[in-house]
């Protein structure tokens, strides 16, 4: 432990100008005498740390004393710091930071300051706009990651795609996060068969003592098939649809379609040709553009939007009658 602590405390010293050792000591939790004691081996060993004193005091190491990084480009360096930077926004754990600071110990002053200027021009942020994660939910993360790692058998409740509500026990293989949503991929027992579980959806985890040998799967479905966020997969078929989107709906068509799909016409409205999942989550989305799109085929689909559509008009329509009253 006291041989990764003095690793640590090196790599942010040639990562930073200068730190206390009150800051050193808050961050390893860890008492000042301590930190007093790792810095003065860390000079037996002949890394010239110097001490400052005063009120902006502190530690830092002497100019010019870095580490060779002769098969690291400084490129590469800038792309590990901001790909890092963008595991931290969703996944806040102390192995991230601590890796930061060993790959910026690879920096000399000046370069410090190019990828400073260079993260600040681009950044990864996973989070969505609407984030609302606690520590119940990372909690939730970090037990489904290490049960996946070492292979432990997991048993939760689950809401699936049809609202229905069942207890789980699944043989985890991976983890994956797609359109700022975490998915759990694994055989679960109850289907017998390789399913996806969106994490939002998994109440009462529990991770059991029962190891598990991974089994192989043999339809090759991997969690990055999932399409537009869609949880535990479908058996259902897709739909081949054809779409006609009002000019109000431009952005959101350009966000779910690609170039290829979308046909525009004279009149400003646009034609999309696509195959979605023909099961519940579809009627949803496509009722999200209120007014603004038509489904002119197949009639099958459109005739579940118009029945549904009936059901909300009828819906307000009694909340309209009550008020009158």
């Amino acid at each position: 432990m006291r041989l990764e602590r003095l690793l640590a405390i090196t790599m942010l010293l040639l990562n930073r100008r200068r730190i206390s050792a009150k800051e050193l000591s808050e961050r390893f939790e860890v008492s000042l005498r301590t930190i007093y004691r790792d810095l003065d081996t860390l000079n037996q060993a002949g890394i010239p740390v110097i001490s400052y004193a005063g009120a902006a005091g502190g530690y830092e190491l002497m100019d010019r004393y870095g580490i060779d990084r002769q098969y690291i480009s400084l490129d590469e360096l800038q792309s590990i710091i901001i790909a890092l930077n963008g595991v931290q926004s969703v996944m806040n754990e102390h192995h991230v930071a601590g890796l930061l600071d060993k790959v910026g110990a690879l920096l000399t002053v000046s370069e410090q300051g190019d990828v400073e200027r260079l993260s600040h021009t681009f950044k990864i942020d996973l989070n969505p706009w609407h984030s609302n994660e606690d520590e119940q939910d990372q909690d939730r993360l970090r037990q489904i990651r290490d049960a996946a790692r070492d292979r432990l058998v997991v048993a939760f409740v689950y809401t699936d795609n049809q609202s229905q509500i069942s207890e789980r026990y699944v043989e985890l293989h991976s983890i994956v996060l797609k359109g700022y949503v975490w998915y759990a991929y694994g055989y679960c027992r109850l289907r017998q068969d390789f399913r996806t579980f969106r994490l939002s959806r998994i109440r009462d985890l529990r991770v059991t003592d029962e190891p598990f040998e991974p089994r192989e799967d043999k339809t090759q479905r991997q969690p990055e098939q999932l399409r537009l966020g869609r949880p535990e997969r479908s058996r259902q078929p897709l739909a081949e649809l054809k779409l006609r989107f009002a000019p109000a709906a431009r952005a959101r068509v350009l966000d779910f379609y690609s170039g290829d799909q979308i046909l525009t016409e004279a009149d400003g409205f646009l034609s999309v040709t696509a195959c979605l999942p023909d099961d519940p989550w579809l009627i949803g989305f496509l009722l999200s553009f209120g007014a603004n799109v038509e489904v002119l085929s197949p009639a099958r689909v459109a005739e579940r939007i118009r029945t549904e559509a009936a059901k909300i008009a009828a819906l307000y329509s009694k909340l309209g009658s009550s008020d009158k009253e």
